[in-house]
């Protein structure tokens, strides 16, 4: 027996009651599980409880976690604060279909953090959020087309599920109409000279919209020049900027990464930490693109006449008592502060690692966000005189890892006790401890070794 199969063996050793979760759950659920990210070969996990960054499952095994709620609990499990807003929150009721005064306190910490938070309208996650920011931007400029850039990722929706992994031109999903990519131009990143020809050869794009951190909350960096070089090409073409600070936001700063990197977009989406790990998003932005919401006595409050928006749950008393609560939190700095220093902690910790070992490979990511890029192109190691000369920003290879390095990555990991977010990347809170990094460490370096050993990673 190879050592990942023992290894594999004596995981399912200890997932008894995860089999059986497993097995109920392959009779009822579509796909087996209820997200794409959460399936997992041979169970997927099944999590009784969380307390600060550590997670325990069914059966009793412990994990250091940097999924974290997948990016939404800055906090970490369990924050006293947070859940003792919500437990005085249902005290009053769950729901009631009716605005209430949370969630105007909600809207009210939003325009206080976020810099271009002229007006919020509440959703119930990222992918809505940025659903209604492109319809909002379509509405305004009397355009149809958007332009989006190669990795970036935007939510499952019909419009912007393809390009955000390689091959970009493929088909992101089966069931999406064909002619639905006739309204989206898709360019790589950090080119402002292919954004300016794209604006300058149609006048029909609406918006640009991107995740302010580069691709995969990123994985893939872009520098703050294209964010400010890209605001000033939209601002002179009047096409509306949009940043989807589906991750950033409250994390990067406590007014995202445009408060961190000084650029004023014209909409922004948010949600994840927005809601205190609670169901919730947001669109913020320009009030005069936001009026496009309004209802008045004239023509306009006909839906015919202005841009449409329901949700049955916007809003919800639980997610805003949560959100308040977790923005109260992130105004002082404190928890961004503490969970970007652990973060660097870790990451030097890991790639330490890899220089132990020699490995071609390094750690890296922004603020509280990691990513672990191993190269597998043995002509690029040939040549590399260090593992500095590895790193690149180059969307095909750092979203181009192979699958099986990938998969084997994260399924080693987790043997180990170590859950994380998507790919080789995790998230940090402020919760983590240096015992979590050390463990952390630990399990790190034995899934790199584990990965020699099956050679899909290789020494410089």
């Amino acid at each position: 027996m190879s050592a990942l199969s023992s290894l594999s063996a004596s995981y399912m050793e200890t997932r008894g009651r995860s089999s059986e979760y497993f097995e109920r759950a392959s009779r009822v659920l579509g796909g087996k599980v209820g997200h794409d990210l959460r399936y997992f070969e041979p169970v997927p996990l099944y999590i009784q409880k969380g307390k600060a960054g550590r997670k325990w499952d069914v059966d009793g095994n412990e994990y250091v976690d940097f999924l974290m709620g997948n990016g939404a609990l800055l906090l970490g499990h369990a924050d006293p604060i947070v859940l003792e807003a919500i437990r005085q929150a249902m005290g009053s009721g769950t729901h009631f279909g009716n605005d209430h005064p949370l969630h105007i306190e909600w809207a009210e910490w939003v325009q206080k953090l976020v810099p271009s938070a002229e007006r919020v309208r509440f959703v119930n996650s990222g992918s809505e959020a940025t659903m209604l920011a492109i319809r909002l931007a379509r509405a305004f400029t009397g355009r149809s087309k958007l332009l989006r850039f190669e990795g970036h990722f935007h939510g499952w929706l019909d419009g912007v599920v393809h390009g955000f992994q390689p091959p970009f031109d493929s088909d992101g999903s089966l069931g999406v109409p064909p002619g639905v990519r006739e309204s989206f131009v898709t360019i790589p990143d950090r080119d402002l000279g292919l954004a300016e020809q794209v604006l300058a050869a149609d006048n029909r794009i609406a918006a640009a919209i991107l995740e302010p951190s580069g691709a995969s909350w990123g994985r893939v960096p872009i520098s703050p020049e294209f964010l400010h070089g890209l605001r000033e090409l939209t601002e002179s073409y009047g096409v509306l900027l949009i940043f989807d600070e589906v991750v950033t936001g409250f994390r990067f700063s406590p007014g995202g990464a445009q408060q961190l990197y000084g650029v004023m977009p014209d909409l922004s989406c948010f949600a994840k930490i927005l809601a205190g790990a609670m169901p919730g998003g947001a669109v913020v932005g320009r009030a005069d693109v936001l009026e496009l919401f309004d209802q008045t006595g004239d023509a306009r409050h006909d839906r015919f006449e202005r841009v449409a928006h329901l949700g049955t749950f916007n809003a919800a008393p639980l997610s805003a008592a949560a959100g308040i609560a977790l923005l109260k939190q992130v105004a002082t700095g404190g928890p961004i502060h503490r969970a970007n220093e652990v973060t660097r902690k870790l990451q030097a910790a890991w790639d330490a690692v890899l220089d132990k070992h020699g490995i071609a490979g390094y750690v890296y990511g922004p603020c509280s966000t990691f990513h672990v890029y191993f190269e597998t192109d043995k002509r690029r190691i040939r040549e590399a005189t260090s593992r500095q000369d590895l790193h690149t920003s180059d969307a095909k290879r750092l979203k181009g890892m192979p699958l099986q390095l990938v998969s084997l990555y994260q399924r080693l990991l987790r043997y180990h006790g170590v859950d994380n977010m998507s790919s080789t990347g995790g998230v940090v809170s402020a919760a983590h401890t240096e015992r979590d990094i050390e463990d952390s460490t630990r399990a790190f370096e034995m899934t790199v070794l584990g990965l020699r050993e099956a050679r899909q990673v290789f020494s410089l």
